[in-house]
C-alpha cells in the first residue's frame, strides 16, 4: 500500500481568495493544448489568431458544459434544491461528457465565425484534448476525489475523505491520467502526424476515450448518491461513454469506407 501524498488542495491563499490546484490544472491543460496546437499549425492552414479564438471558445465550452453536465448527469435533484451551488466550481464538480458537448458546440460556433469545416476543426483539436484530460485527472487526485474500489494491490491508497472508508483503494484518477491522458495523447499525436481521411482522427479519439473510460469504470467507485444503474456494475460513466465508442467506430468507418470501396 502506498501513502496518499499530503497535498493541500489550496495552492495559494490571499485572505479570502483561494487558488486551488484543481483550477490550476485546468489552466495548465488549456495552455499546453494551446502550445501544441500552435505546433500543429505549422503543417496546416491555421493562423495564431484562429487558434487563440478556438482556445477561447473551447475554454468557455469546457467550463460551462462541464459544469452543466455534472449538474444534469450526476446530481440534478440536489442542484434543483440548491441552485446557487451550480456556479460553485471551486471544489470540483465537472463532467467530461458535459465538457465535450460544450466544446463541440463551441467549435460549431467558431466554425461559423471562421468559415472552417466542423470536422476539420474537430480533427485538428482532438489530438491535444488528452493533455487537458491528464491535467484534470491530476487535479482530481490532489482533491482526493473520484477514487476507485477497494484494493489490496501494492499501489492502493487510503484517501483522506471519510467517505472513502479509510481502506486502500485503486487510485483510479492516476489510471485515467495514464490511459486517457498520456497513452491516448501518444496514440493520437503519432496517428495524426501523417495526413488522415476526414473524421478519422476524431473517430479514434471518441472510440479511444470511450473504451478507456468504460474499462476504468469497472474499478472506479460510483457516486454514492447514484450507485450502479443496472447489473451491479453499470455506472453513469459507462452509460455516457458507450455512445462515444459507437460514434468513434462510425466516424472511423465513414472515414475509411470510401477508400476501401475504391480499392
Amino acid at each position: 500500500m502506498l501513502n496518499y501524498p499530503d497535498i493541500n488542495p489550496i495552492a495559494v491563499e490571499f485572505g479570502s481568495l483561494k487558488i486551488r490546484w484543481y483550477g490550476i490544472s485546468y489552466v495548465v491543460g488549456i495552455l499546453a493544448a494551446w502550445w501544441l496546437m500552435r505546433r500543429r499549425a505549422v503543417q496546416s492552414r491555421w493562423t495564431d489568431k484562429q487558434i487563440a479564438d478556438l482556445v477561447f471558445y473551447g475554454t468557455i465550452g469546457v467550463i460551462v458544459g462541464g459544469r452543466l453536465g455534472s449538474v444534469l448527469f450526476y446530481n440534478l435533484p440536489y442542484y434543483l434544491s440548491h441552485p446557487l451551488e451550480i456556479v460553485n466550481i471551486t471544489q470540483g464538480g465537472m463532467s467530461f461528457h458535459g465538457g465535450l458537448i460544450g466544446v463541440l458546440l463551441a467549435c460549431w460556433y467558431f466554425c461559423r465565425k471562421a468559415g472552417k469545416e466542423f470536422i476539420a476543426v474537430i480533427d485538428f483539436l482532438a489530438p491535444v484534448v488528452p493533455i487537458g484530460l491528464f491535467s484534470g485527472r491530476i487535479g482530481n487526485f490532489i482533491n482526493g476525489e473520484l477514487w476507485g474500489a477497494p484494493s489490496s494491490l501494492p499501489w492502493a491508497m487510503v484517501f483522506p475523505d471519510p467517505r472513502a472508508g479509510g481502506i486502500p483503494r485503486h487510485p483510479t484518477q492516476l489510471y485515467e491520467a495514464l490511459l486517457e491522458g498520456v497513452i491516448l495523447f501518444m496514440i493520437l499525436w503519432i496517428y495524426s502526424a501523417k495526413p488522415r481521411p476526414a473524421m478519422a482522427v476524431s473517430g479514434l479519439f471518441f472510440s479511444g476515450y470511450g473504451i478507456f473510460r468504460f474499462g476504468i469504470e469497472f474499478i472506479r467507485e460510483p457516486d454514492a448518491h447514484i450507485g450502479y444503474l443496472a447489473f451491479d456494475w453499470l455506472t453513469m460513466g459507462q452509460v455516457l461513454s458507450f455512445p462515444m465508442i459507437i460514434a468513434g467506430i462510425v466516424l472511423l468507418w465513414l472515414a475509411y469506407w470510401p477508400v476501401k470501396r475504391e480499392a
